[in-house]
């Protein structure tokens, strides 16, 4: 489907929600070529069955307003057009399976959707803050590698003001010396600079989005060992089935994400040891085929996971109600937790 934008900006000039930009499962439908008001107002949120909703409010006192991409026509009073572009538009998007900012590059292009805003699939400056203690692991080797000492400490964004301390001449000797490792000219090396930051940014995204789910697992699991260890509940075969292919999809997927995300960050000190403009593009196209891989399987668990959070927050509720919670949202939409059969990036042959 080949959505185009007319006149679908930024819906009357309003900013993204920073919680909506920055999140894995949720999609202010703003962004999209949506002329239906209505929707330009809502959001597109994964439920804890997995299931893609439309979201029209949502607050503390009011609940939450949500309806299913099923009922949306007849909802918006479209029934009499059920190949509506708006709804069918929807129901594409819904389908994909996160709603990061780095998987909807791709998904979103590959659905032939475009935005009007590029903006909108960025992180936002808040976000960006927080990673800076991850993208250090990234960005030291590059700083390193400028400034010909130990960096520790300095962050990617201070690499201008850093260059500002120097001489002019000794910067122009260190920027040609990186643009002759490149095979590439200074005046390309913004560029360099600018896509390095983006594809890492992402991997510093994918790792801290992953050291905050992992207290959530932890909780999860400890819930399983108390419905496990609650005996008339393990006379209950499906209950057991349901629990044993949970945890083994939620362990699965959780060592297939970390993998890949250590992978990665150790190529990155490998790459810097003889870099290349040519190995550095492998990287860059390597990690960025496993955003759609990586995001959607943090996105399926942090849903699962913050669900059950927000049922069992701690050690207190009943065996019985955490065991009705799974039989109901925490098995529905497992298959998505499903490690992919390409589990390792082969990122060795990078270094050749």
């Amino acid at each position: 489907m080949n959505a185009t934008i007319e006149s679908a900006g930024i819906d009357d000039g309003d900013a993204i929600p920073v919680e909506d930009r920055d999140s894995l499962h949720t999609l202010p439908i703003q962004i999209l070529p949506i002329k239906t008001r209505i929707f330009r107002r809502a959001r597109l949120v994964k439920n804890s069955r997995l299931e893609s909703v439309i979201e029209l409010f949502s607050g503390t006192s009011s609940g939450r307003g949500q309806i299913d991409l099923c009922s949306i026509a007849k909802y918006v009073g479209l029934e009499q057009t059920p190949h509506h572009p708006d709804v069918k538009l929807l129901q594409t998007v819904a389908g994909l399976p996160s709603f990061d900012v780095y998987s909807l590059r791709i998904l979103l292009r590959a659905k032939g959707i475009s935005i009007t805003d590029s903006s909108a699939l960025k992180l936002s400056p808040e976000k960006i803050a927080s990673l800076s203690s991850y993208m250090a692991h990234f960005t030291r080797p590059l700083v390193t590698e400028v400034f010909g000492r130990d960096t520790t400490g300095a962050q990617f964004t201070d690499i201008v003001g850093m260059f500002r301390g120097e001489s002019a001449e000794a910067v122009r000797e260190r920027l040609a010396k990186l643009a002759k490792r490149l095979g590439i000219t200074i005046d390309q090396i913004p560029k360099f600079l600018e896509d390095y930051a983006d594809i890492f940014m992402s991997l510093s995204y994918y790792r801290q989005c992953l050291d905050d789910l992992l207290p959530h697992v932890e909780n999860f699991m400890a819930g399983l060992d108390i419905v496990r260890g609650t005996h008339q509940l393990t006379l209950d075969r499906s209950l057991m089935e349901a629990v044993g292919t949970i945890e083994a999809a939620v362990n699965g997927m959780l060592s297939s994400v970390t993998g890949k995300i250590e992978s990665f960050e150790r190529s990155t000190n490998d790459m810097w040891r003889d870099v290349t403009a040519d190995r550095f593009q492998k990287i860059e196209a390597l990690v960025s085929r496993y955003h759609t891989t990586i995001g959607g399987a943090l996105c399926a668990m942090s849903v699962k996971m913050t669900a059950w959070t927000s049922q069992f927050p701690n050690s207190s509720g009943g065996a019985t109600r955490r065991a009705a919670f799974i039989m109901s949202d925490m098995r529905q939409g497992i298959e998505h937790l499903q490690a992919p059969s390409d589990d390792a990036p082969m990122l060795a042959g990078l270094n050749s």
